[in-house]
């Protein structure tokens, strides 16, 4: 299977546990779009459903695809999101934010009652860091502070550019790239850093996930957190 292949597989699998009437969280990136278009294609769930995105690209392309939006101020809860990872361990832990939407898919994956997550057989890890990159978002005002409190953690943080100048978050954010090695204790890691001054959030997301379903080249395997 190709991966777009894969990733329409692995959306449709998804779409199997929306139901009418949920609220339904759209993640970001490549694995999130792909269930966006899928949920899309379903015409006698859509117009009763509520979705709310992670992301001003994901909302983009709901609207486009006429899917109905609405946000966290509306919504008591979300029933279901559906989301990519950049590594999951065997305790169905993640870190994400390659895509650089971290904190509001944490904020909207926290408001959930089910969270499912869409990856490749390459984002399985045995130890979270694995990859060697944590992204953590912090204020624009803390930028050196946080720079200076991370790097004394023993993480080397690097500011993640765009085009002539430094990437933003939706939330007109700054994000560290911090090279990392396997965390041997990622709850930790995570107290850590939230306790620094100015760290809006991290990509660590700790018992978040309840299924992951997973693309290897002849199948999909389902990942359940007990």
């Amino acid at each position: 299977m190709s991966q777009n292949d894969q990733l329409d597989l692995l959306a449709r699998r998804a779409v199997g546990f929306v139901r009418t009437g949920m609220t339904i969280g759209l993640g970001t990136g490549r694995a999130a779009s792909a269930f966006v278009r899928a949920l899309a294609e379903c015409n006698h769930l859509t117009e009763t459903l509520r979705c709310v995105p992670t992301s001003e690209a994901t909302a983009a392309l709901a609207r486009q695809l006429k899917l109905p939006l609405t946000s966290l101020d509306e919504v008591d809860a979300i029933d279901l999101t559906v989301d990519g990872a950049d590594e999951v361990d065997p305790q169905l832990n993640l870190i994400k934010g390659y895509g650089g939407a971290l904190v509001r898919e944490k904020v909207v994956a926290s408001a959930s009652r089910e969270v499912i997550i869409l990856v490749g057989a390459e984002k399985l890890v045995t130890q979270l860091g694995q990859r060697g990159r944590l992204p953590v978002e912090v204020l624009p005002f803390a930028l050196g502070f946080c720079r200076r409190r991370i790097r004394a953690l023993g993480f080397d943080p690097v500011l993640r550019s765009h085009g002539d100048g430094p990437f933003l978050s939706d939330g007109y954010n700054h994000i560290l790239d911090c090279a990392v090695p396997p965390l041997a204790n990622p709850y930790e890691v995570e107290q850590a850093l939230r306790a620094i001054p100015g760290v809006v959030g991290t990509g660590l997301f700790l018992g978040l996930a309840h299924r992951v379903f997973v693309a290897h080249r002849d199948r999909i395997d389902e990942l359940r957190r007990d």
